[in-house]
């Protein structure tokens, strides 16, 4: 009888990335139960309560299946960083581990997901009031695509990635580059890749045109749904269209529509298109990482091969987990 394989002294982290609307959290629940799994969102927008239906949050009767974890810790208006992400998901890994359980990572915001899986270091420089100051100050005169604009001219590795509305966070890279005169995309390809985990990576992926489809599909459900009565009532509670969080999409879109700027008619087709966008920039930074075992969904697949063939790459990598999945 062959030796069996030695298991890591590293814990184990199980990662399930992909585009928004590939179909991310029906595999991840099946998954979850298989592998006696807890659920971590990999979202930056589902920390915020109140905001339901834009983020496509698994519903109660999904998360009464499988525990989930950094969903609804935050008001809206409530700051939170990508540094602030890497601290309270390593500390989830290590109290889920101490339970029993493999913490599983499910979600889209690449560099979050990286910031755990790696020994990302959050110190670019400190920080620089007065310039702040300054470019808040431009962007109030000149407005956000123009500020948008400085970053691509310095560091356009990072304004694609960055959304032109993101006001914190384009000054946040600008600020990197003032202090540090290296832009913020080099300080991130610079980042050590060596994981503190026994990382195992599933990354879903699709023909694009079948994406898109779906991606339109899920907005026209979360117009449906009440996706602008979720926007109202969080601009009536006083939650400006200048946080973070109302920057997200469809809350920037359907909060435009509600301020007068444009039809529902037009902000629904903004909302899709920007969606699109995004799943393209999703792909792009997903397929720059190392050691992700991507699977190609299809429409209409059996989804009990799909999760077959997932569950080869679980135990081929985490192969003492073959023994609870017999």
């Amino acid at each position: 009888m062959p030796e069996r394989p030695e298991r890591s002294s590293r814990p184990e982290l199980l990662v399930l990335l992909g585009p928004t609307a590939v179909g991310k959290t029906n595999l991840s629940l099946a998954i979850a139960e298989r592998f006696h799994c807890e659920i971590i969102s990999g979202d930056s927008m589902q920390v915020y309560r109140r905001m339901d239906i834009g983020t496509a949050k698994a519903t109660e009767a999904e998360r009464k299946r499988v525990p989930h974890h950094m969903i609804d810790i935050l008001e809206p208006d409530d700051p939170f960083s990508v540094a602030d992400f890497q601290e309270r998901v390593r500390a989830l890994i290590t109290d889920i581990h101490a339970r029993g359980k493999l913490p599983f990572i499910v979600g889209g915001t690449g560099l979050y997901i990286e910031s755990v899986c790696y020994d990302f270091q959050f110190s670019e420089g400190g920080s620089d009031e007065a310039f702040r100051e300054r470019m808040n100050a431009f962007a109030d005169a000149h407005g956000e695509e123009a500020l948008h604009d400085l970053l691509k001219e310095t560091d356009p590795a990072s304004a694609a990635r960055i959304h032109s509305n993101d006001r914190r966070r384009t000054i946040r890279a600008l600020e990197i580059r003032h202090i540090t005169g290296i832009p913020m995309s080099e300080h991130l390809a610079r980042q050590t890749k060596v994981s503190p985990y026994e990382t195992c990576l599933i990354g879903l992926t699709m023909d694009r045109d079948l994406l898109y489809n779906r991606i339109e599909r899920r907005i026209d459900a979360m117009m449906d749904a009440g996706l602008v009565a979720e926007v109202r009532g969080l601009l009536a509670d006083g939650y400006g269209r200048g946080l973070i969080s109302m920057q997200g999409l469809g809350y920037k879109e359907i909060a435009a529509y509600l301020e007068g700027e444009c039809s529902l008619e037009e902000a629904v087709a903004l909302l899709k298109r920007d969606t699109r966008r995004f799943a393209k920039r999703q792909l792009s930074w997903f397929r720059r990482m190392k050691e992700i075992h991507w699977v190609e969904l299809e429409e209409g697949s059996n989804f009990s091969e799909q999760l077959h063939g997932i569950n080869d790459i679980i135990t081929g990598k985490f192969r003492f987990l073959r023994e609870y999945n017999s």
